[in-house]
């Protein structure tokens, strides 16, 4: 009898420990009190602001990549961060310095294009050869061996819209690969409809890729309304030609940073959750929204944080280097911190633009959920969702984490509907970005970061997080 009554009082000790809050009232209290500060600070659109502004585009390697970075150092300083540091990222420094382009038959008409990054040039007069059109780089693919000698490949994927972007996958494998494929059929140009929902007459840029053995041809992608054109124009059985001029330059490794700011946790300062966004951007606009947002919000919800209470584990912000060109800061960052990895208790990038946050998702341990659950509820006044796949990929920059070890991955997913419409072009302005909706932004990173640096449970990965 005194065994079983021992079982049972066991039983309930347990149940009672197992019922216990994550967090206390007083903690819930300053959660609200967070989230309040955050929706009624500018604090994030004035960094933004003052990035876009005072430093404006920042492609890796240039001059104002290195102001970029000298002022992410003193905004931290300024902010009062605890520590703030440099860390050293190698990355294939490229330029772009003019471009041009136009249809010559069956009728001369101006031609809106952009080089992709990484691309070579064309001669000093460009390049003037018949279009072949294809719908996809399936297509190309399939070509005939030598099908394209003398001619320029074109690829007129059309990249639908959806408001978690899931065209953008699609489309952007013929930006990456579309001119090795190209060339290897004996194309001497590659040519693209943008990687794009927009309708204006910008043409969107992005990362392309070489590969060694394959001749090197020159790579562009032209606006969609010049792509429609072009796509009536064979329709109709007419010979279509083009020239197309682009003047670019490799210049080998380039040396960039990661600015690092960080507020140290009461109890365990080693463990941190790291949130944060990629500070380079491409040359055409002023990065507002790639990813100048995702720097402001993520900076300005740390210090929001700071401004109630310090949490038990450290709030710390990335802002990655030379991310436009292959997550090079991210590769770098997360090499360097190798053998600590396991320290990272929570990580979600912001890199989509500016739009509402809608969704929130885990991707975590079973035992990590009821923090989860918990922090998800602390979202909702927010007009967040839940997903609660617990299936959540995280931004690029998170890549090379998860593809290193286990981690606890986050996303809080913003509306990406008419992201694409502006995304790696000259419209990427801070116009584009709306106060209010920054507000949300941010007062959502706050509220995540906090509950998941001063959760009574610290999070964990999955056994294996490998997806």
């Amino acid at each position: 009898m005194k065994k079983i009554i021992t079982t049972i009082l066991l039983a309930s000790s347990f149940l009672a420990n197992a019922a216990e809050p994550e967090f206390s009232a007083d903690q819930l209290k300053q959660v609200t009190q967070l989230r309040t500060t955050a929706l009624n600070s500018n604090l994030s659109y004035e960094l933004l602001e003052s990035l876009t502004t005072e430093v404006g585009p920042r492609l890796p390697g240039t001059d104002n990549d290195k102001k970029a970075v000298a002022w992410a150092k003193a905004k931290f300083n300024q902010l009062g961060f605890d520590k703030v540091w440099l860390e050293e990222a190698t990355f294939p420094e490229w330029r772009r310095y003019s471009e041009s382009g136009k249809i010559l038959t069956p009728s001369e008409q101006p031609l809106h294009l952009t080089a992709l990054g990484n691309s070579i040039s064309t001669p000093k007069e460009g390049i003037t050869a018949t279009v072949v059109l294809f719908e996809t780089l399936d297509e190309l693919i399939a070509a005939p061996a030598n099908s394209l000698k003398g001619k320029i490949a074109y690829i007129n994927y059309r990249m639908n819209r959806h408001i978690d972007g899931n065209g953008y996958g699609p489309a952007v494998k013929a930006r990456g690969t579309g001119a090795i494929e190209a060339s290897k059929k004996g194309a001497v140009a590659y040519m693209m409809r943008s990687v794009s929902t927009g309708h204006h007459r910008f043409a969107h840029t992005g990362g392309s890729y070489y590969k060694d053995g394959v001749k090197k041809i020159p790579n562009v992608t032209i606006a969609n309304p010049d792509a429609d054109q072009i796509a009536r124009l064979v329709a109709l059985g007419k010979d279509v030609s083009v020239n197309i001029n682009v003047q670019t330059e490799n210049l080998g490794e380039g040396t960039g940073y990661n600015v690092i700011g960080q507020f140290n946790g009461t109890e365990n300062p080693e463990q941190y959750v790291l949130i944060g966004g990629h500070l380079d951007s491409w040359d055409l606009g002023t990065g507002a929204l790639d990813d100048g947002a995702g720097v402001a919000l993520t900076m300005a919800a740390a210090k929001h944080i700071s401004d109630v209470k310090r949490p038990k584990r450290s709030i710390r912000v990335v802002l990655f280097a030379a991310e436009e060109l292959g997550l090079w800061g991210a590769k770098a960052y997360f090499a360097e911190h190798k053998n600590e990895l396991s320290n990272i208790v929570a990580a979600a990038e912001s890199d989509f633009g500016a739009d509402v946050v809608y969704a929130f998702e885990s991707n975590v341990s079973a035992e990590s959920l009821p923090v989860v659950r918990a922090i998800a509820k602390e979202l909702s006044p927010l007009n967040i969702e839940h997903i609660g796949k617990n299936q959540a990929n995280g931004g690029p920059d998170l890549i090379p984490l998860k593809a290193a070890t286990s981690a606890p991955i986050f996303e809080l997913a913003q509306d990406g509907t008419d992201y694409f419409d502006y995304h790696h072009t000259a419209d990427d302005t801070l116009d584009k970005v709306t106060p209010a909706k920054l507000r949300q932004n941010t007062a959502a990173y706050a509220v995540f970061a906090l509950m998941a640096a001063d959760a009574k449970t610290t999070i964990k990965p999955k056994a294996q997080n490998k997806q």
